[in-house]
């Protein structure tokens, strides 16, 4: 199909609109770092905390969009780019329908943070990483899947065969080998009033 017949509809309800009514502001926090960080976890307490306060949320976690609209994507380069791509594109669309998302993805390279960030407003994105050395990663390993890259069963997996680029200015540092769960949630959450995400 000729890319020149596809016209962007401009809609008649925008997403101030959408705050407006939800009476809080639809936003993206991105949560990044390496498997078993805390990333999930901590993104869902955030949510269950958010929605106490009536905050219309939704997690998106590396996963789940795995299984549904990225199961065709593996691990190279190229396909990571592209599952960032669908999902900044996915994400978009929730935020400007009113949703405030909490996204975790390990996301390991920085020139693609750094494209997450340029799609969304400066007043509707904060990027959080979630920090945790290599070493506890691998120690606490829930899924196995350290254990399976060294032996070298998964390919192209992040911190073993595949770099991650630490986030060199992210909006907020949470390391979870030094903050307990709750302290972590509490730490986003104040840092999410501050800056009057709600």
């Amino acid at each position: 199909m000729n890319k020149n017949f596809v016209v962007r509809y401009d809609a008649y309800i925008k997403r101030s609109d959408r705050n407006r009514l939800n009476n809080h502001k639809s936003a993206l926090v991105w949560f990044t770092g390496l498997s078993a960080s805390g990333k999930s976890t901590i993104a869902h307490l955030v949510e269950k905390e958010l929605f106490k306060q009536s905050i219309r949320t939704y997690v998106l976690d590396g996963d789940n969009v795995r299984h549904g609209i990225n199961r065709d994507l593996g691990f190279s380069r190229e396909d990571r780019r592209e599952n960032l791509r669908r999902i900044v594109e996915l994400t978009k669309l929730f935020v400007d329908a009113g949703i405030f998302v909490l996204a975790a993805f390990i996301s390991p390279h920085k020139d693609d943070r750094d494209y997450v960030r340029r799609q969304f407003e400066d007043d509707n994105f904060l990027e959080i990483y979630v920090k945790c050395s290599l070493k506890e990663c691998e120690r606490r390993d829930p899924k196995g899947l350290y254990k399976k890259a060294k032996a070298g069963i998964i390919r192209d997996y992040t911190g073993v065969s595949s770099p991650y680029e630490e986030p060199e200015a992210p909006d907020l540092i949470i390391d979870t080998e030094k903050l307990t769960l709750e302290d972590s949630v509490r730490t986003i959450l104040g840092f999410l009033s501050e800056k009057k995400f709600y």
